[in-house]
């Protein structure tokens, strides 16, 4: 270091302050590591570039487990909501998912206070341009001001800023979101280390100025009261929320697009990085889905301090001219005055199969990467991996075990499983159907199963602790009143109410199992009385799906097997006979840590794996 200012000694430093950035650096703090947490400019700390809001199908499950570990996105996401529901809520439980409107200003507001007000850790605003290393370990990074923040453990969550060039139509500019300063210089760094770089792309809708929005010709979208929320320490969610309101793209606003296709980035092609196929932007639509002749839009409020309306569902790349004409071609649009445009935003990532289950480099030691760096999309996505690397770059620190979920305990675990074993040539978004056993990882059962976890590793306090102990006495106490049995003359009309025929007594559990739910049981018997809805909506999931909850139980011991058969570290793939050419360059680019991971390497087939195993057996 010799030469260099050094800015100061840390024992952790975070490059990064989105989701990413922010569950990493608490984690770390948290742990009782001394921390800095960089950021190209203190007024984009979790900052919403994209929809203001937390949660959907499958990212509320990952809010929930962040949450049940002890970070911090669910408690912001709760005090900072204009609007909550649960989706999915005609469909089965597993895929039901939260999901929150939030103010945008108040959430940024909102974290940013608590870090300042969280021990060990300190903001810097700075731009990270060099990763340093010393024998295949960090050291520390170098800023574009040229001084040094000593470390022993980086993580790197630099988001959509590495290199990032906003487009719209004919128009681009290297910039990050919403203006801010991309990072141009971190990139050439991390090739030099090893990563192997990557381009991806994401967009945006315009936001609009609700003041000149026909609501009235919309349709209104409420939230909801008799959810839980997000954090497993908040008591209720808000009673007063905001509406979002719905309307639809029609043949007229088709018509507009494909006539400027030839002016549309995407399609001239003035942008060749990959985007999200699963969020994908409204010429992409209008385009893939050619017998639909209307797409559903959803109009939300940016906050409660601000007329500006995100559009949900119209992410373009555009030009100018040719949004302000298709916005005003939608119902209740028709006089909407474009605040600011829509773009795509292409940026650096790395190809994240270079990273171990712990998310740390395999070339590096004490280098961690989390969020879109990562190739996924998504802020709760980079938040769970934000949280997985800090209490993993806080374990290597204190010279501990490291924290891997698998894909049977948590969401998380089939994210990070998926990015280290498998890729993803695409921004990746989570899905519940990526999880095999999301019957078992529901959103209300998230503290259930990993809050023991949390508490072990030292990120769960004693409040709580507390509230999970009670909660878990709650449900025993429910269990335990559902094997009340019930007289035939008492439920028998009741139960044939619903269907069924009844010749004997019967027990609150069997009338769940038969369909009755669990608050008709609860206001018929005066039954479960003190017990919240939240503990009711769980005792009513496990009684009814109990069959496949068991039969999902002993799927998952099975796997296990196979998960506990390690796989020595330094293992030479290229000298095991038998192994086809493919499966020894997958396996020794993968570099799998059991047995487990090993099967679900694409283009390693069984075959592969028996030999594999005859091999470890000698």
């Amino acid at each position: 270091m010799n030469g260099y200012f050094i800015e100061d000694n840390f024992d952790a430093v975070v490059v990064g302050a989105g989701h990413a950035g922010v569950e990493a650096s608490l984690a770390l703090a948290k742990l009782g590591q001394k921390t800095a947490l960089m950021t190209l400019n203190c007024d984009s700390i979790a900052f919403m570039a994209c929809n203001p809001s937390i949660g959907g199908t499958a990212k509320g499950h990952l809010v929930r487990e962040i949450d049940a570990l002890g970070g911090f996105m669910g408690i912001a996401a709760d005090n900072t909501m204009l609007q909550i529901k649960m989706l999915n809520r005609g469909k089965g439980v597993a895929v039901q998912s939260l999901r929150a409107q939030s103010d945008k200003n108040f959430y940024h507001r909102y974290v940013k206070k608590h870090l300042e007000e969280t021990e060990n850790l300190r903001i810097i605003q700075a731009e990270a341009v060099e990763i340093l290393t010393e024998n295949g370990k960090v050291t520390g990074v170098k800023t574009a001001y040229g001084s040094v923040l000593t470390a022993k453990a980086v993580v790197v969550a630099t988001g959509v800023y590495l290199k990032s060039r906003v487009i719209a139509g004919e128009w681009y500019k290297y910039t990050g979101p919403n203006g801010f300063e991309p990072a141009n210089s971190l990139t050439e760094s991390l090739q030099k280390l090893g990563f192997t770089i990557r381009r991806f792309k994401t967009g945006t809708p315009a936001r609009v100025d609700g003041r000149t929005i026909d609501f009235s010709a919309c349709t209104r979208q409420d939230g909801e009261t008799d959810v839980y929320p997000f954090s497993f320490m908040s008591e209720r969610v808000k009673t007063e929320q905001a509406p979002c309101y719905l309307t639809y793209t029609n043949e007229k606003t088709h018509e507009i697009i494909r006539n400027n296709l030839d002016r549309s980035p995407l399609y001239n092609g003035s942008i060749t990085s990959t985007g999200p196929r699963y969020c994908p932007s409204i010429e992409t639509k209008v385009e893939r889905f050619k017998d639909k002749d209307r797409h559903q839009i959803f109009l939300e409020p940016e906050g409660a301090d601000t007329n500006e309306i995100y559009v949900q569902g119209m992410s373009t790349s555009l030009p100018h001219d040719v949004q302000k004409a298709m916005y005003r071609t939608i119902r209740g649009l028709e006089n909407c005055e474009i605040i600011r445009y829509g773009y795509a935003i292409e940026y650096d990532c790395i190809d994240s199969m270079a990273l171990l289950p712990t998310l740390q480099f395999k070339k590096v030691e004490g280098l961690y990467t989390a969020g879109q760096i990562n190739g996924t999309s998504g802020y709760e996505e980079a938040a769970a991996q934000g949280l997985m690397a800090g209490i993993n770059a806080a374990l290597y620190l204190k010279g501990e075990k490291p924290f891997v979920l698998g894909r049977d305990t948590s969401y998380i675990g089939v994210m990070t499983d998926d990015l280290v074993t498998k890729g993803t040539d695409e921004p990746y978004r989570m899905m519940t159907s990526r999880a095999e056993y999301r019957l078992i990882l529901r959103q209300d059962n998230a503290d259930m199963r990993l809050t023991e976890r949390g508490r072990e590793i030292g990120l769960v306090d004693d409040a709580r602790y507390a509230v999970f102990l009670k909660k878990k006495e709650l449900l025993a106490k429910g269990r335990e009143e559902l094997k009340t049995s019930v007289p035939l003359k008492t439920a028998k009309e009741f139960v044939e109410s619903y269907g069924g025929s009844l010749y004997g007594g019967i027990t609150y559990a069997e009338m769940l199992k038969r369909g009755i739910p669990i608050a008709d049981v609860k206001e018929k018997f005066s039954a479960f009385s003190d017990l919240p809805f939240d503990i009711l909506d769980t005792l009513e999931t496990d009684t009814r799906y109990e069959g496949y909850l068991e039969r999902g139980l002993k799927e998952i011991e099975k796997a296990k097997r196979t998960e506990e058969k390690l796989i020595p570290p330094d293992i030479d793939y290229n000298a095991i006979d038998g192994l086809r050419l493919e499966a020894r360059e997958k396996l020794d680019k993968v570099r799998p840590i059991n047995l487990g991971q090993a099967e679900r390497i694409p283009g390693v087939n069984p075959a592969d794996i028996a030999v594999l195993m005859v091999y470890m057996k000698k």
